[in-house]
């Protein structure tokens, strides 16, 4: 079963495309997150960026583009339209399929405390992850903006952060959170007079007796005066009400709207509302729309055809070292499969918070070894841009070999030490997890034993090239004990669930 989270993050930042290009780039890095959109605005000196994947992709994905950020902004030289808090202004999650708001306010809580305790940001939670009424609505946070947050902050309580330190910071404060869909959407009018557009928006927004699912704001923007709205929650107060409302208002002030516009992405789901509105389609169903039937014809495919046809191209990457990442993180997966079947049994009630702490675990080495597929490959394709790179000749240029190489070298080496460790957790499930599930337990440990084999052997080759060939004997040597640790695993785990019954 897919499992896929969206997270729309705010930068503040709209007039360096290095910049926001960069952020966007941490997110690809990590493997299974993928951009879908990036939207900067120069006006409002701020973008966004959608992306989607697995929970654990995302929240890898999401802490990488709140430090890239962090490097790159400065918000005492940031100026722009947009109200702003921090560097990353506000990183909400939004559960797209087969995953629950609650799992997705771990996931924001997550990465809140690890902003905060690795780089030091201060986080606060809103939405759906708030841990305080007054915290539940983004403006309420975001008062003062970040001038008022950072003369604040160390001294006023109601400013005490989530995480991270109340004090005041250049990379400000992230505010993350847990929310619905949420439609950002501008309409532009003929018009310079910004004292209009703010009138429209008073007449349109919720908080001043409007639309109830509507925040809105006037702005000029590219010489035009604008209406710049979030819509909160299109299933409720659809996209084709609030247009037509701005349209009514707008009328009242002998204006025309000349232009619409969205940011980041939308659901299909509520231009669809609007199309049945506007061309009066009252029977019309949703999967009569060819992408959607197409889409739900291949929903239980979970054959992972991107990787196997990539693996198999007439490339070098992925190859080796990324197959053995992957087979650490199948190890990983089930006994994290093992885990979920076992907990909340009363059969094995006695066993609930041991399993409970594996479970965590798991987790954990799924999502690193996940991510050293795309790791592996990176380092390979640096290795080689090293030797053929003509800029650099001599000594300069073994030496960018030489760090490339034992970098190329380090990805499978922490591959095979992570895989070691999914196999400890692999028999520590067979002994003690689901019966029914035992075979799956061994198999993990089975699993994490070939992953160990072949990054030893992608360890060993770069060992080979480099001139420090002490630091290739200490590899060398800790790879014979992860092999040999591991197999010992692998080994007990398959006579354990012989054991329990399992064949």
């Amino acid at each position: 079963m897919q499992k896929i989270v969206e997270c729309v993050p705010n930068f503040s930042e709209g007039q360096r495309p290095e910049v926001y290009d960069d952020i966007a780039n941490a997110i690809r890095q990590v493997p299974g997150a993928h951009v879908l959109d990036v939207s900067a605005d120069p006006d409002h000196n701020r973008s966004v960026i959608t992306f989607v994947g697995n929970p654990d992709a995302v929240e890898e994905a999401a802490f990488q583009a709140i430090a890239r950020a962090a490097k790159h902004i400065d918000l005492d030289e940031h100026e722009g339209e947009h109200p702003r808090l921090g560097a990353t202004d506000v990183c909400p999650f939004v559960p797209v399929k087969n995953v629950t708001v609650d799992e997705c306010v771990e996931i924001a809580r997550r990465v809140g405390q690890r902003v905060g305790d690795e780089l030091g940001i201060a986080v606060y939670l809103y939405g759906e992850a708030a841990t305080r009424p007054d915290r539940k609505k983004l403006s309420a946070i975001r008062r003062g903006e970040y001038e008022l947050w950072r003369d604040e902050v160390a001294t006023v309580p109601e400013r005490v952060p989530d995480y991270g330190p109340a004090r005041p910071s250049r990379s400000g404060a992230t505010v993350i959170g847990v929310r619905p869909f949420l439609i950002a959407y501008n309409i532009f009018l003929n018009t310079d007079d910004v004292a209009i557009a703010n009138k429209i928006a008073r007449a349109v927004r919720f908080t001043s007796g409007g639309l109830r699912h509507v925040q809105a704001l006037g702005f000029l923007v590219e010489g035009q005066a604008q209406v710049s709205m979030n819509l909160t929650d299109f299933n409720k107060t659809p996209i084709h009400a609030v247009q037509e409302m701005v349209r009514r208002e707008a009328a009242r002030h002998g204006l025309t709207i000349t232009k619409s516009e969205l940011i980041g992405l939308a659901p299909q789901k509520a231009f669809l509302e609007a199309a049945k509105w506007y061309f009066q389609l009252d029977d019309m169903k949703d999967d009569q729309v060819l992408e959607i039937r197409l889409a739900d014809a291949t929903s239980d495919d979970y054959t992972p055809y991107p990787f196997l046809e990539a693996t198999g191209a007439a490339t070098p990457t992925p190859g080796g070292g990324s197959s053995a990442a992957l087979a650490g993180a199948l190890s990983a997966s089930l006994s994290q499969m093992v885990a979920n079947l076992t907990l909340g049994r009363k059969k094995y009630a006695s066993v609930e918070a041991e399993i409970e702490g594996l479970l965590e675990q798991t987790t954990r080495l799924r999502h690193e070894l996940t991510a050293a597929i795309g790791h592996d490959a990176a380092a390979f394709e640096r290795l080689m841009s090293a030797w053929r790179d003509k800029k650099v000749s001599g000594e300069d240029k073994m030496l960018a070999i030489e760090e490339a190489t034992r970098q190329a070298g380090l990805v499978p080496l922490t591959v095979a030490r992570r895989s070691r460790d999914a196999a400890k957790l692999a028999v520590s499930m067979t002994a003690i997890g689901n019966a029914n599930a035992v075979t799956d337990a061994a198999a993990a440990a089975v699993m994490a034993r070939a992953a160990v084999q072949v990054a030893a052997m992608n360890v060993r080759i770069n060992g080979i090239g480099l001139r420090d060939q002490d630091q290739a004997q200490a590899w060398n040597a800790e790879l014979t004990t992860l092999e040999t640790e591991t197999e010992r695993l692998a080994e007990q785990a398959v006579a354990m669930a012989a054991d329990r019954g399992g064949f």
